[in-house]
């Protein structure tokens, strides 16, 4: 297996907590228990290009290229649903890093700025969800169908109610640490005991692409 797909969702959750922790800590009056984690990087917000890097677009883009060499590198045994599964996974990874590029406008709450961070928040959820669901029952290792179809389901029922009190503001935040967790150990459970059967798709011997 490749190092980068192994490394990739914990270096971005890693990325992603320490962004959040930093810039919130840089914000006046700010406070992870009453506030949406997207205002610390709204416009005109200080630190609000940092925080928009390294906690969305970076990590996003990181898991994004992992996933793709993860479906690039699949075992035989995985069928359609476990391939568009894992092209659901590139895209919720891709609309994650969108969040980031598409910041809040704290002055216009209903304005197009927060339509599209709104949009990209959705796509992000909803693609994740349905890929989690696809991998569940897509022919690859009974821990990684599990592991999929648990964080799909944490991640769906986290993002869909309207959350009363603080969990308003922590549910967001549980969810995105939902969808880190599957990024960070899918890599090690996709193909079970043997791992070694997925590496990145150039380290192919042509021999084996001849087999195939």
């Amino acid at each position: 297996m490749s190092r980068y797909v192994r490394i990739a969702g914990p270096s971005a959750l890693g990325l992603f907590v320490t962004a959040a922790s930093v810039c919130g800590a840089m914000l006046d009056g700010y406070s992870h228990r009453e506030h949406p984690l997207a205002l610390l990087g709204a416009a005109g917000v200080h630190g609000a290009l940092l925080f928009n890097a390294c906690a969305f677009v970076l990590p996003g883009i990181s898991v994004a290229v992992a996933v793709w060499m993860m479906r690039s590198a699949m075992p035989s045994a995985a069928d359609l649903r476990a391939r568009v599964g894992m092209q659901l996974m590139v895209l919720s990874a891709l609309a994650f890093a969108a969040q980031g590029l598409s910041p809040l406008n704290a002055d216009d709450l209903t304005g197009p700025a927060n339509a599209r961070h709104a949009l990209a928040w959705t796509l992000w959820w909803i693609a994740f969800a349905a890929g989690g669901v696809l991998l569940a029952f897509g022919g690859l290792s009974p821990p990684f169908r599990r592991l999929s179809m648990l964080s799909a389901l944490v991640v769906l029922a986290l993002a869909l109610p309207p959350w009363p009190g603080a969990m308003a503001a922590f549910a967001p935040r549980l969810a995105y640490v939902g969808w880190f967790v599957w990024a960070a150990v899918a890599p090690r459970l996709i193909v079970g005991r043997d791992r070694n059967r997925l590496s990145h798709v150039s380290a192919s011997s042509p021999e084996s692409s001849r087999k195939e």
